[in-house]
């Protein structure tokens, strides 16, 4: 290596140490995208309050990564049990809600936390949710309990949380637990149901569905909010928690080994210098090598084993009537050739003429080629019949001029 390639060396490794270390003490952005994930303890995440739960089940939290019709079909549990979804939003499909209605009939109980949630399950319990679309960010929300011995707990929630509340609701099977009041677009106070329980079933099974789920996230947790949400979650039954981690707008995917390379700061510097190191070590070293001259082997000349390979395929596969009109065909392509004979009429002069050319007797000839008539007007043919016409055409070239 020459002084100036050593010197490019040199700047090049300069410069990546340089990023290297500004990439690492530069400080680092908040995170504030949605998450309500258990392990993420971002603003919008729900490590904090998932650490609590213990607080309120009987036993320890069980953790759900499946949909829940695959999950409730694996639970061969009957002691009652909570399953508590905390979301942004949660859209159930038709098997979902049936598993979930069959799972709160048997006597549980389902927690929904969540600014918009869809489904048949909703349908069933005649309830639905209307998003307050105008002045969503950072409006005062007042979310107050119905019971005026939980006063002491109510909230105003000033920022980060987009309002909902239930439009409208089943009033003989419904309790309504807590309210939101906001302003509307002539800046008038407007108070809506926002948390409410539903008794559903025979076996004391209910469902407990809440608009604001943001109230349960790690921002609001630790910024003196925690008694609102736990005043929320003191309606569940004391009994085991089954937690959601599947229907989460920040739910880890990882498809392959190389996004999750990307998604982690340090492997991902690793990669890329792996990477530029490898693109130097070829520039580098692909100067300095000659490259392998191939040697090029003579192409064998293998139309003999193509045509003996044709040919036991056409017999493996039983196809005699396309083998016999092959071997006509190549015949009188080499009557055509070799004595320059016309073959559209197989008649008694042309049979003359070509026991005269190839000193074949009429006799032999005439076999042949009344036998390749018989064979023409024929669609399906036998085994025999290929071996008695290959035996004809070997024996008439036998006396070949």
């Amino acid at each position: 290596m020459d002084k100036r390639s050593k010197i490019a060396l040199y700047i090049i490794g300069a410069v990546i140490v340089f990023m290297m270390v500004a990439e690492v003490t530069k400080p680092k952005a908040l995170n504030w995208r949605d998450s309500f994930s258990a392990t993420d303890k971002i603003p919008l995440g729900c490590y904090v309050l998932f650490n609590e739960l213990k607080t309120f089940s009987e036993d320890d939290v069980l953790v759900s990564d499946k949909t829940i019709y695959e999950y409730l079909k694996n639970d061969e549990s009957e002691n009652p049990k909570s399953l508590v979804f905390i979301n942004d939003h949660i859209n159930f499909g038709q098997e979902e809600s049936k598993a979930l209605i069959a799972f709160v009939e048997d006597g549980n109980t389902v927690f929904i936390s969540s600014t918009y949630f869809y489904g048949s399950v909703l349908d069933s319990l005649n309830v639905s949710v209307q998003k307050q679309y105008t002045n969503i960010y950072r409006k005062d929300a007042d979310n107050k309990f119905t019971s005026p011995s939980l006063e002491a707990n109510n909230r105003i929630y000033k920022d980060v949380i987009e309002n909902s509340f239930f439009e409208s609701i089943d009033t003989l099977n419904t309790t309504i637990l807590g309210t939101i009041t906001t302003k509307n677009e002539d800046d008038i106070n407007q108070t809506n149901a926002n948390f409410i329980k539903i008794n559903f079933g025979k076996n004391n099974g209910q469902f407990i569905l809440h608009t604001n789920p943001f109230a349960f996230t790690n921002y609001h947790l630790l910024d003196d909010k925690e008694d609102y949400a736990a005043t929320v979650l003191s309606y569940l039954p004391k009994q085991q928690i089954i937690w959601d981690n599947n229907y989460k707008s920040g739910r880890k995917v990882i498809t392959s080994p190389l996004r999750y390379i990307l998604e982690n700061t340090a492997l991902k510097w690793a990669f890329y210098i792996s990477m530029f190191g490898l693109i130097l070590f070829v520039i580098f070293r692909g100067k300095r090598t000659q490259r392998i001259i191939p040697v090029i082997k003579k192409l064998d000349n293998a139309t003999v084993d193509f045509t003996r390979t044709i040919g036991e395929l056409y017999y493996q596969h039983g196809d005699f009537s396309n083998i016999i009109d092959k071997k006509i065909q190549y015949f009188l392509e080499f009557v055509r050739t070799s004595y320059y004979l016309e073959t559209n009429y197989l008649n008694t002069s042309f049979i003359d003429k070509l026991a005269a050319k190839s000193s074949n007797t009429k006799e032999t000839t005439k076999a042949l080629v009344d036998y390749l008539v018989f064979l023409k007007s024929k669609t399906q043919h036998t085994e025999q019949e290929l071996i008695e016409l290959n035996k004809k055409i070997e024996q008439f070239k036998e006396h070949k001029l």
